[in-house]
């Protein structure tokens, strides 16, 4: 298939730690975010389902390992420290100090970016938009040949001809790979080097190997590497791949490109103005040394 469209994602949209996504949220909800049944209660404060559900997505990115009935105990606790502390945190007027409304304004604002884009992600990856452009993706798809041979490698000619009289009076090809191929790669499989492109090959090989029908074997032929006897296997049209092979790739591809596309009009369609404070200094020239 053609190459999908490179994935671009703002660098925004990289996982916000959970520490300071939660532990601020956590920080100042109170009752009325809270959903579910309740699973543990800090100092009268409770910790609800929902809660847990919200942050086990972040806990299982830092512990993709841990089975999902353990996930959720960890996820507990780690809510109740969060709790534990932040309670502190509010008892020392922490959360009135102008950077931390600072911060959960930026945190705010990184969720809803986060959510709405992952939405935009959605809409653009339903099963229909998908398998539509793997069918577009497919119509353009060119045939293209491969070839399955086996050959045998060695570093002189007088010993790949004598190699080459041995296999066209009938002795076993593969068993002479095994024994005499200098190539440590497919020389203990027999000498074969499953399906391949011309191009993958050094042109002579290439040459050589297409040219040949099915059960041929080669005159010795030379290359950087030394010399090789060839033995076409078969030849076939490079299969393509199913849908269900392609299909992940394809859904990241397109939600990568929704993602930005709808980043780039929004950015389009604001009015943005930045400030001289906040562009970068100019460097001050060096001041001469002083004798």
């Amino acid at each position: 298939m053609p190459t999908l469209p490179a994935m671009s994602i703002c660098p925004l949209m990289r996982k916000i730690s959970f520490a300071a996504v939660f532990g601020v949220a956590l920080a100042v909800s109170g009752p009325a975010m809270a959903q579910g049944k309740v699973l543990a209660t800090v100092n009268g404060e409770t910790i609800t389902e929902g809660d847990v559900e919200i942050a086990m997505e972040d806990v299982a990115a830092e512990y993709p390992n841990v089975p999902a009935d353990k996930l959720k105990e960890m996820t507990l606790d780690f809510l109740i420290e969060v709790k534990v502390v932040a309670q502190k945190a509010k008892a020392e007027k922490l959360d009135q100090a102008d950077a931390f409304k600072r911060k959960l304004v930026y945190v705010r604002d990184r969720v809803l970016m986060q959510q709405l884009l992952l939405n935009k992600a959605k809409e653009a990856t339903s099963d229909a938009a998908l398998k539509t452009f793997f069918d577009d993706q497919i119509k353009q798809v060119k045939p293209v040949e491969e070839a399955r041979a086996r050959h045998i490698l060695v570093e002189k000619e007088e010993d790949a001809k004598a190699i080459h009289k041995r296999v066209k009076a009938g002795e076993d090809f593969a068993k002479i790979a095994q024994e005499a191929s200098k190539d440590p790669g497919s020389g203990k499989e027999g000498g074969d080097l499953g399906f391949f492109t011309k191009e993958r090959m050094v042109p002579e090989f290439g040459e050589a190997a297409f040219a040949l029908k099915p059960g041929e074997i080669s005159e010795p032929v030379k290359s950087q590497f030394g010399w090789h006897i060839i033995k076409l296997e078969e030849k076939r049209v490079k299969p393509l791949p199913t849908f269900d092979q392609v299909k992940e790739r394809i859904a990241q591809a397109l939600a990568g490109k929704a993602q930005s596309d709808f980043l780039k009009s929004l950015r389009d369609g604001a009015k943005i103005e930045k400030t001289e404070a906040a562009k970068p200094a100019e460097a001050k020239p060096a001041e001469p040394k002083k004798n």
